[in-house]
Protein backbone atom coordinates (compact mmCIF):
# COMPACT_ATOMS: atom_id res chain seq x y z
CA UNK A 1 0.00 0.00 0.00
CA UNK A 2 1.61 3.46 -0.59
CA UNK A 3 1.94 5.88 1.62
CA UNK A 4 0.98 9.65 1.47
CA UNK A 5 3.57 12.16 3.09
CA UNK A 6 2.07 15.84 2.65
CA UNK A 7 4.47 19.10 3.41
CA UNK A 8 2.67 22.44 3.67
CA UNK A 9 5.09 25.84 4.04
CA UNK A 10 4.18 29.53 4.34
CA UNK A 11 6.52 32.49 4.60
CA UNK A 12 3.63 34.92 4.79
CA UNK A 13 4.34 35.67 0.85
CA UNK A 14 4.25 32.03 -0.75
CA UNK A 15 2.53 29.50 0.31
CA UNK A 16 3.79 25.73 -0.85
CA UNK A 17 2.16 22.18 -0.82
CA UNK A 18 3.96 19.02 -1.36
CA UNK A 19 2.23 16.12 -1.44
CA UNK A 20 4.98 12.38 -1.91
CA UNK A 21 3.58 9.12 -2.47
CA UNK A 22 5.83 5.97 -2.06
CA UNK A 23 5.42 3.65 -4.78
CA UNK A 24 5.52 5.37 -8.37
CA UNK A 25 8.17 8.52 -7.24
CA UNK A 26 5.69 10.76 -8.47
CA UNK A 27 6.05 14.03 -6.63
CA UNK A 28 3.50 16.95 -7.10
CA UNK A 29 4.35 20.61 -5.81
CA UNK A 30 1.58 23.28 -5.91
CA UNK A 31 2.76 26.97 -4.83
CA UNK A 32 0.93 29.57 -4.42
CA UNK A 33 1.79 33.18 -4.58
CA UNK A 34 0.26 36.20 -3.04
CA UNK A 35 -0.82 37.04 -6.40
CA UNK A 36 1.11 40.61 -6.49
CA UNK A 37 2.20 39.72 -9.88
CA UNK A 38 -0.82 40.38 -11.11
CA UNK A 39 -1.54 44.06 -9.92
CA UNK A 40 2.40 45.00 -11.14
CA UNK A 41 1.27 44.13 -14.36
CA UNK A 42 -2.66 45.26 -14.01
CA UNK A 43 -0.80 48.61 -12.92
CA UNK A 44 2.33 49.02 -15.66
CA UNK A 45 -0.30 48.56 -18.25
CA UNK A 46 -2.66 50.84 -17.28
CA UNK A 47 0.42 53.74 -16.74
CA UNK A 48 1.55 52.62 -20.71
CA UNK A 49 -2.43 53.18 -21.61
CA UNK A 50 -2.87 56.69 -19.76
CA UNK A 51 1.05 57.92 -21.66
CA UNK A 52 0.11 56.90 -24.95
CA UNK A 53 -3.63 58.60 -23.85
CA UNK A 54 -1.59 61.76 -23.29
CA UNK A 55 0.69 61.62 -26.31
CA UNK A 56 -2.36 61.57 -28.69
CA UNK A 57 -4.04 64.36 -26.94
CA UNK A 58 -1.04 66.11 -26.68
CA UNK A 59 -0.40 65.52 -30.33
CA UNK A 60 -3.99 66.58 -31.58
CA UNK A 61 -3.38 69.98 -29.71
CA UNK A 62 -0.54 70.38 -31.29
CA UNK A 63 -2.09 70.00 -35.04
CA UNK A 64 -5.06 72.17 -34.36
CA UNK A 65 -2.96 74.90 -33.22
CA UNK A 66 -0.69 74.68 -36.55
CA UNK A 67 -3.86 74.17 -37.99
CA UNK A 68 -5.16 77.71 -36.94
CA UNK A 69 -1.56 79.54 -37.14
CA UNK A 70 -1.23 78.37 -41.32
CA UNK A 71 -5.52 79.53 -41.50
CA UNK A 72 -4.22 82.79 -39.61
CA UNK A 73 -1.10 83.78 -41.57
CA UNK A 74 -3.18 82.87 -45.13
CA UNK A 75 -5.77 85.10 -44.18
CA UNK A 76 -3.44 87.82 -43.45
CA UNK A 77 -1.45 87.60 -46.59
CA UNK A 78 -4.99 87.62 -48.85
CA UNK A 79 -6.20 90.68 -46.41
CA UNK A 80 -2.76 92.24 -47.39
CA UNK A 81 -2.87 91.57 -51.07
CA UNK A 82 -6.34 92.77 -51.36
CA UNK A 83 -5.96 96.51 -50.87
CA UNK A 84 -2.89 96.43 -53.72
CA UNK A 85 -4.73 94.23 -56.48
CA UNK A 86 -7.61 97.11 -56.11
CA UNK A 87 -5.39 99.55 -56.81
CA UNK A 88 -3.34 97.94 -59.53
CA UNK A 89 -7.41 97.56 -60.77
CA UNK A 90 -8.29 101.35 -60.77
CA UNK A 91 -4.53 102.52 -62.36
CA UNK A 92 -5.18 100.18 -65.06
CA UNK A 93 -8.69 101.51 -65.79
CA UNK A 94 -7.48 105.21 -65.31
CA UNK A 95 -4.86 105.01 -68.68
CA UNK A 96 -7.33 103.37 -70.46
CA UNK A 97 -9.84 106.09 -70.22
CA UNK A 98 -7.90 108.72 -71.01
CA UNK A 99 -6.75 107.09 -74.40
CA UNK A 100 -10.74 106.27 -74.92
CA UNK A 101 -12.48 109.70 -73.96
CA UNK A 102 -16.46 108.77 -73.34
CA UNK A 103 -18.61 109.74 -76.20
Amino acid sequence: MATERVTTRNNGVTSERIVERDGDGTTYIDRGGSGMGGWVVGLAVLALVAIIAFFLVNQTRNDALRTDAVTSAASTIADSTAGPAKDVGAAANSPAGAVNPAR
